[in-house]
């Protein structure tokens, strides 16, 4: 059985051999300031990032801060997201969480874990993205690339998120966990597939435990 200071070792070693391979250490969505940062996560539930790239410059030329938002005609921003999907609860939790930025923190977007999944429409994930991505604060980012590796690599054992994020800070050293959720969500998203992941290339093979196997579940 795999010791904790050797999962330790292997983890480290993934990072160092996937970063080159994937330098960037933002996100996919495109944005200019925070607020901008948080709908546009907010939207990418249960959507793909390029989806909501094609969304939101329309929605924010319309509605570019949380005063807008929160004052748009619900109707006219449903018609907006629409191709995001869940597009009838995504505008209500957008302006909703527009007025919550306007009346507890001026407009700001906050700078905690705690304030922002507060918002409405903000879970821990959105968060992560925000911290990390504008503030510079590490964050473990679950989604689905980033749980299914962090499991397939046996760095994790649950199927949770909350667990997930847990295990993975009791691993890696915080300076590592805001490099570490994007090097999994590229990896996930360019080679490690959920269906057929392409292990014959993989350049952490090596280091995997189910090397060569294709694990639909995981």
């Amino acid at each position: 059985m795999e010791s904790r200071a050797d999962k330790q070792a292997r983890a480290g070693r993934i990072l160092e051999l996937l970063g080159p391979l994937y330098p960037g250490r933002r996100p996919l969505l495109v944005f200019e300031n925070p607020f901008e940062l948080l709908v546009s996560t907010v939207l990418a539930a249960q959507c793909t990032d390029a989806a909501v790239n094609l969304v939101t410059p329309a929605l924010f030329a319309r509605y570019p801060d949380p005063a807008s938002l929160a004052a748009a005609p619900l109707p006219d921003l449903e018609a907006l997201i629409h191709r995001t999907g869940f597009f009838r609860a995504k505008a209500q939790h957008i302006k909703a969480l527009s007025r919550q930025l306007l009346e507890r923190y001026n407009g700001e977007i906050p700078r905690t874990m705690e304030a922002l999944t507060a918002l409405p429409g903000v879970g821990r994930k959105t968060a992560s993205v925000v911290l990390s991505s504008c503030y510079g604060i590490p964050a473990i980012i679950v989604d689905t690339h980033f749980s299914r590796l962090s499991r397939r690599l046996e760095l994790a054992s649950s199927d949770r998120p909350g667990l997930i994020e847990a295990q993975i800070a009791g691993l890696l050293p915080e300076s590592d966990w805001t490099a570490a959720s994007h090097l999994l969500n590229r990896h996930g998203r360019a080679l490690c597939h959920a269906r057929k992941p392409g292990c014959a290339a993989c350049p952490v093979r090596g280091l995997c435990p189910v090397r060569g196997l294709c694990l639909g579940s995981l």
